[in-house]
């Protein structure tokens, strides 16, 4: 039974919040700039004057969102494509939990609520952190776009507390019909090209059970997901990360996140495409009953990351990524890429390098962000 009491603080807005804080975001002094980015050829006024006028949830995702993701996609990639869309018709209208790699802040969830208004089937809820949440605007901003908050930065105690607490959110959504679930399948993005489940999120799935091991993990029906971009969303700035945690810990900027999430947005992104998995099945869960404590939820993980990395779709950055970090030509001789577009891609390489501080080691960051484009490859292969 859904309580109010228990997830007021995580829950998306309902209608009525949605309208309110529609009407901030309208006032909000960073509106129109957004507005003129998004539909340059309309007045500076055009998102305010439609923000003013929802009335619902629903409303803003169909009439705003909607027409945010296409001008996003039309000004930055080279088109969007979806297969598997049957595994999700073939669920007959139940509500599912979908798990995906996660390589976008915002678009990897957008992309995903974009599809599924394409297919005619209701918006999923999305998981995000708290820490993406830095002010009101942002706030308002997710929170009416179905945003369940994931609490971070809290102690052990706390810890345990806010993830019974989102196990329970998530499951009373699915199991009562009332909402599907998106979520990634690590904290964080993946920073090295490389898409593995963390264990700890199946612990989180399992903690609200009742039900035994298979009961549990069957209600949820688990769809794995996979986003694949030609060019990878804030690759010189994961590269440096990675970079700079070998070197000692890692503190994030002042509003570094919400920097990722407009450099995410903005930059060109290629050729960009959505698998839908086929769910986790009721014998492969039972399968994973069989086996002792941890070993159940490795089971899980390891079905989960194979549709997911299947699912990825290797593009010609990948090879060539693959082939110049390795010192090799298998790609380009097999024909999966030109001379002229390994040029262009070094080009592309020297100038994202060419943006970061000269003191890194300039040849550790050329092979780290290489590798984010190779993994994928490798991963492939693995299978």
């Amino acid at each position: 039974m859904y309580d109010e009491s228990e997830f007021g603080e995580i829950r998306p807005y309902t209608d009525a919040e949605t309208v309110e804080a529609l009407k901030r975001v309208s006032r909000h002094p960073m509106t129109p700039v957004i507005s003129k980015y998004l539909f340059p050829d309309m007045p500076a006024g055009t998102l305010a004057h439609m923000l003013r006028g929802i009335g619902s949830i629903d409303q803003f995702q169909d009439e705003v969102m909607f027409g945010v993701v296409e001008a996003i996609l039309a000004r930055t990639s080279k088109g969007f494509t979806c297969s598997g869309e049957e595994n999700l018709k073939a669920l007959e209208g139940k509500r599912f939990l979908a798990v995906s790699n996660h390589r976008d802040i915002v678009l990897d969830p957008a992309l995903i609520q974009y599809e599924m208004k394409l297919l005619g089937l209701p918006y999923t809820e999305i998981c995000v952190g708290s820490n993406l949440i830095t002010g009101q605007l942002t706030e308002d901003l997710m929170r009416s776009n179905r945003m369940i908050k994931v609490i971070r930065g809290i102690g052990a105690r706390q810890l345990y507390l806010s993830s019974l607490r989102l196990s329970r959110y998530i499951r009373e959504s699915i199991t009562s019909g009332r909402a599907s679930i998106w979520i990634a399948q690590r904290e964080g993005r993946t920073k090295n090209g490389c898409d593995t489940t963390e264990q700890g999120l199946l612990k989180m799935f399992d903690l609200s059970g009742e039900g035994c091991f298979e009961e549990n993990f069957c209600a949820l029906n688990i769809v794995p997901m996979s986003i694949s971009y030609e060019y990878e969303s804030c690759d010189s700035r994961k590269a440096r990360e990675v970079l700079l945690r070998r070197e000692g810990p890692y503190t994030k900027k002042p509003k570094e996140d919400l920097h990722s999430i407009l450099t995410g947005i903005r930059q060109q992104k290629g050729h960009i495409h959505l698998e839908i998995g086929e769910p986790l099945s009721a014998e492969e869960i039972a399968e994973a009953s069989k086996c002792e404590k941890n070993d159940r939820y490795q089971a899980i993980r390891h079905a989960l990351d194979r549709r997911v990395i299947a699912g990825y779709k290797l593009w010609k950055t990948n090879y060539m990524g693959h082939d110049l970090l390795h010192g090799k030509r298998e790609f380009l001789e097999a024909g999966l890429y030109s001379a002229k577009e390994l040029q262009d891609f070094e080009k592309y390489i020297a100038h994202k390098l060419g943006k970061l501080e000269r003191r890194l080691d300039q040849a550790e960051l050329r092979k780290i962000f290489l590798g984010i484009y190779a993994n994928p490859v490798d991963a492939k292969r693995g299978l």
